[in-house]
């Protein structure tokens, strides 16, 4: 029911922290990988998901540019499984946010998102079999602070989900979402150095402690599995019980 050998899947943002570790877990499953990253710095996650039994391709390509993102995909090979994961984040008081900054968002985070699902998501319509996985947010259901576009484009990747699981279901393909609570990689590495923050936010968490990134990964292998083939439009959250509290 887990399986997904022969299948073939494209984690962008895979050089680290939850990407990788999703790359990773999904050629343990049996899938060969498109590994996505801005810049050509993907050898040690390659070596990782090759030794992990699949096969691997790199695509390097910055989303930021998201008009190219159809032609740039064209000569991939068939995707049968999609995991939206790259995103980018900018800190600042919603007054001082600036236009740059919300519009350097929202392209990486929700445009990018929408041009990959749907230039993807064709092929995967034309052979009536697919997975989309996005990854989305605690901030797809809260406000947070000082990440007035990260907030809106997270909340926008959840919309989209939904939007797409229904016009797409009928057809084969399977759209969802996987929405991570608090997880130690390098992107938190000085949140959970914070003597005084890493302990509020930990005692708010049921499960008492950070998530692992192998957490979110073994929840995009569900969504990526036939054992979620009836699963459609959901945001899945891998939170330890946050968003319960």
């Amino acid at each position: 029911m887990f399986s997904l050998h022969g299948r073939t899947a494209l984690v962008t943002g895979s050089r680290g922290g939850i990407g990788r570790a999703i790359a990773v877990a999904l050629a343990r499953a049996g899938a060969d990988l498109v590994l996505h990253g801005h810049t050509d710095d993907l050898a040690g996650v390659e070596k990782d998901v090759r030794e992990a039994g699949g096969d691997a391709t790199r695509w390097v390509f910055d989303l930021s540019d998201t008009a190219a993102i159809p032609a740039a995909v064209a000569g991939l090979p068939p995707v049968d499984i999609l995991v939206n994961n790259a995103g980018i984040i900018r800190r600042a008081p919603a007054a001082e946010h600036t236009l740059d900054d919300w519009r350097a968002v929202l392209d990486v985070n929700l445009d990018a998102v929408f041009q990959l699902s749907r230039a993807i998501g064709v092929r995967m319509l034309a052979r009536r079999r697919g997975k989309i996985i996005s990854v989305a947010s605690m901030l797809s259901f809260q406000g947070g602070v000082q990440v007035p576009g990260y907030t809106a484009a997270k909340h926008g990747v959840a919309g989209l989900t939904k939007a797409l699981a229904c016009e797409w279901a009928a057809e084969g393909v399977q759209v969802n979402a996987v929405a991570p609570g608090y997880i130690a990689t390098d992107n938190t590495a000085a949140l959970r150095a914070d003597p005084v923050r890493e302990p509020e936010i930990r005692s708010r968490i049921p499960a008492g402690r950070w998530g692992r990134p192998d957490d979110v990964a073994g929840a995009v292998i569900f969504l990526a599995s036939a054992a979620s083939d009836y699963v459609n439009g959901h945001v899945l959250a891998v939170d330890g019980g946050w968003l319960a509290r």
